[in-house]
């Protein structure tokens, strides 16, 4: 049996970090395992999806590296979504109701006034041929539902373990709009078992539709994937996540600068055990990927994190893995370049600075109690080339001429030649910026 596990996003709007982590799980645990990664968008809502929002979910997959072995749309398949309907019709398995959505909104009402939950009453199940004759005579259109047993539902959950439903708690879910449309449990399902899923990846807020949707796979005559439910986000105060997801969409974040493999290497480890470490590819996470890692306890994700992890990826990036992407912004391609400004950046696009700082202009800064000392150090520049041990060559003769060490010796060279107090190690820049620059910045320092 091939491993098959599907993200399914609804093109309705861009995806967020929550998107990004369910992405992310079933991507691994299939990978993990040899399978496959399927992208299914769940468009059936066709008013508000659009071409936009999928061609922004593919974007966002491939920024991430979640290259999907297989994609579907479920707007290509309300022919088979009809036989399945008509078929569970047959067996008396659905049955429409002619409710409005106050109706049903007071009918929740008097049942939480009176103590009870806010389960619908079935009440639809009763309606004579005439009644409901009389309903599509006054305009009403009939919304469908699928009829629970009332039975326990049981199955062994990848991450919560043992779960139990009693589907008599539950109302009997609305499979199909007054409209005609069809909501999400019916499509689901029907995918799920003609597209091979083997295993459902998804949030814990989707523990009760399991319940139901287990009974429908039963009544189509399938068999039911293998669940996993891991936990939701927090915010990194405890808050609720979704109230500011709006400002983590992944279209966001890519735009901020941040390395897919920030937040990769966070969201993997986010909810398990394991510290969150910096890793430069996903063929890392996937070897150390363990579902059974996954903890219960709500995870709480701070931007601030992926800030930090991003800065660690880059000083420990490869120039193999970097090299394509200087060339693109006509950064130096050059080892000795990306090795001495990757310390020295938080996120990629930091590097046009350190090429400026190489190039120029800059302007040198230089105190006037060590003017004479810049002269000095015109005058003491080894020859060219400079190379990497010509930095200290250069300050040790210095230090030996004018009795200067540390940040005294050191700081007047670091701001007459970048025109900064900071930045990557002067071993690695002196080469980099090279002989007659240097010259011209030491003898426009000194005039």
């Amino acid at each position: 049996m091939t491993i098959r596990t599907r993200f399914a996003p609804s093109p309705t709007g861009l995806l967020h970090v929550g998107n990004a982590r369910a992405a992310l799980f079933c991507f691994l645990f299939a990978k993990a395992q040899n399978g496959e990664f399927m992208l299914r968008y769940d468009d059936t809502d066709q008013e508000r999806s659009s071409d936009a929002f999928s061609s922004a979910i593919d974007q966002d997959l491939a920024w991430l590296g979640l290259q999907p072995d297989v994609t579907a749309r479920q707007s290509e398949r309300f022919a088979r979504y009809e036989e399945v309907f008509t078929a569970l019709n047959e067996k008396g398995l659905v049955y429409a109701c002619y409710e409005t959505p106050d109706e049903l909104d007071r009918k929740r009402k008097r049942q939480l006034a009176r103590g009870l939950p806010p389960v619908y009453d079935r009440a639809a199940l009763a309606l004579t041929d005439e009644e409901k004759q009389a309903f599509e005579a006054e305009g009403r259109q009939a919304h469908w539902r699928f009829k629970l047993s009332g039975n326990d539902v049981h199955w062994e959950d990848l991450i919560r373990g043992s779960q139990k439903i009693e589907t008599a708690s539950l109302s009997d879910p609305v499979i199909r709009r007054a409209d005609g449309t069809w909501l999400y449990t019916l499509p689901s399902v029907v995918d799920d078992l003609d597209l091979a899923i083997t295993h459902v990846i998804r949030g814990e807020d989707h523990v009760t539709n399991t319940a139901a949707q287990i009974e429908l796979i039963a009544a189509i005559g399938g068999a039911a994937p293998e669940f996993a439910h891991f936990s939701l986000m927090l915010g990194a105060d405890g808050s609720n996540l979704s109230k500011r997801i709006g400002s983590l969409s992944l279209q966001d974040l890519r735009g901020q600068g941040f390395e897919a493999m920030s937040l990769n290497s966070l969201i993997a480890r986010l909810g398990t055990a394991d510290p969150v470490e910096p890793v430069q590819d996903l063929a890392s996470l996937i070897s150390g990927f363990d579902i059974s890692r996954l903890g219960r306890a709500p995870a709480r994700f701070d931007p601030e994190d992926v800030a930090r992890l991003n800065a660690r990826i880059l000083h420990d990036m490869s120039y193999e893995l970097a090299q394509p992407r200087l060339q693109q912004i006509g950064a130096p391609d050059d080892e000795a370049f990306w090795l001495g400004v990757r310390g020295n950046i938080d996120y990629f696009a930091d590097v046009a600075q350190m090429v400026t700082l190489i190039n120029g202009p800059i302007t040198p800064i230089v105190e006037d109690e060590d003017a004479d000392f810049i002269v000095a150090a015109h005058a003491a520049l080894p020859a060219a080339p400079l190379t990497a041990e010509s930095w200290s060559q250069w300050t040790t003769a210095l230090k030996q001429q004018t009795g200067r060490k540390g940040r005294g010796l050191f700081m007047p060279l670091r701001q007459a030649l970048t025109g900064q107090a900071h930045g990557p190690e002067m071993q690695h820049l002196l080469p980099l910026i090279g002989y007659d620059r240097v010259v011209a910045r030491l003898t426009g320092a000194s005039e």
